[in-house]
């Protein structure tokens, strides 16, 4: 453990020093801290290619987001929740199973494997890369699909960082109002950071939206994941059905549940309360640092055309029917 630490540590510093030169930057210039970070990391991507640095921004893209987001539960409590309402959860499924059913359609239409087609549509329904090497693990095990994943990994992150930076001031634009913000942000962006940082970007209020319309996308992963499992290979669902398959689902998920039930009971006292929210803050400025560290833009030429071209049509694709249901379904 003593090691691991030693091996992060570089990383963590550099990520620590890119969040400080941020909060300078955001209190004495304006501007939201978020897309400092993001800037400044995508600037100095160079430095991920150094290896005393890597483990630790891979850490910090990883461990300390999912810190982050679960942290974020202390903000948001049951009556949030329910202010979101049954329709835009109802909303939320019909574009999450269209958006992997229009996977499937798109392999067709290129005349490539279906497997593709799922971890596509599933990457940008559900959770982007997360839920890419969720459903490559219960689809048939071909040297292929995993080349494929790898792409699809790549590309659903570059796609969601644009979106990250442009939805927020397209909203604007059409003068959107917070809730209706953070639902299309929350139901439409693939990435678990991406989404909390563009709900930010957008507003505080927005931000909580976009991360429980957001997370209740990711849970949907579970029951996604199964019921290809069972599609694709019904004796062996059989056999990963159970207490087992919950490893499919993130576990930040239960600790931002866990915080929001404590911040609904009112258990702890504000000023606590408050001070995890910071932690949480600090966390995710930290992560979207690393996120900006890590990408690459140069990686998506390397993708080939039908790649990109499935990612492309499926993120427009869903969020048209965001923007229908903000537009008209709100």
């Amino acid at each position: 453990m003593l090691t691991t630490a030693k091996q992060n540590l570089p990383g963590l510093m550099v990520c620590l020093i890119i969040a400080m030169s941020t909060s300078f930057l955001s209190e004495n210039y304006g501007g939201p801290q978020l897309l400092y970070a993001l800037l400044l990391g995508l600037s100095l991507h160079f430095l991920y290619l150094n290896d005393a640095v890597k483990p630790g921004i891979d850490f910090c893209a990883k461990t300390i987001l999912r810190l982050g987001v679960a942290f974020l539960g202390i903000r948001i409590t049951f009556a949030d929740i329910s202010a979101i309402g049954i329709n835009t959860g109802f909303m939320v499924i019909v574009a999450v199973a269209a958006t992997v059913i229009l996977g499937l359609l798109l392999a067709k239409f290129l005349r490539i494997s279906p497997d593709f087609g799922l971890i596509a549509g599933g990457s940008v329904g559900i959770c982007g890369a997360s839920a890419a090497l969720a459903v490559a693990s219960v689809l048939p095990k071909s040297k292929e699909n995993e080349q494929f994943t790898l792409l699809v990994v790549v590309g659903v992150t570059v796609l969601s960082t644009i979106a990250m930076v442009t939805y927020p001031f397209a909203l604007q634009m059409l003068n959107i109002g917070d809730l209706s913000a953070g639902i299309f942000i929350g139901a439409t962006i693939h990435d678990v950071a991406q989404v909390v940082a563009a709900g930010m970007l957008f507003g505080s209020e927005a931000g909580d939206v976009a991360t429980v319309v957001k997370l209740f996308r990711v849970a949907l992963l579970l029951p996604v994941v199964l019921v290809i499992s069972i599609f694709f290979d019904a004796q062996r669902a059989t056999n990963q059905l159970g207490w087992g398959s919950l490893r499919l689902i993130p576990t930040f998920l239960l600790g931002f549940v866990a915080l929001s039930i404590v911040a609904s009971m009112e258990i702890l006292p504000t000023s606590i309360t408050h001070q995890i929210g910071g932690i949480s803050r600090w966390m995710l400025v930290i992560a979207i640092a690393a996120a900006g560290l890590k990408t690459n833009f140069q990686e998506l030429a390397k993708l080939g055309w039908q790649p990109v071209f499935m990612l492309v049509v499926e993120t427009l694709f869903i969020a048209i029917l965001g923007l229908i249901f903000i537009m008209y379904g709100t």
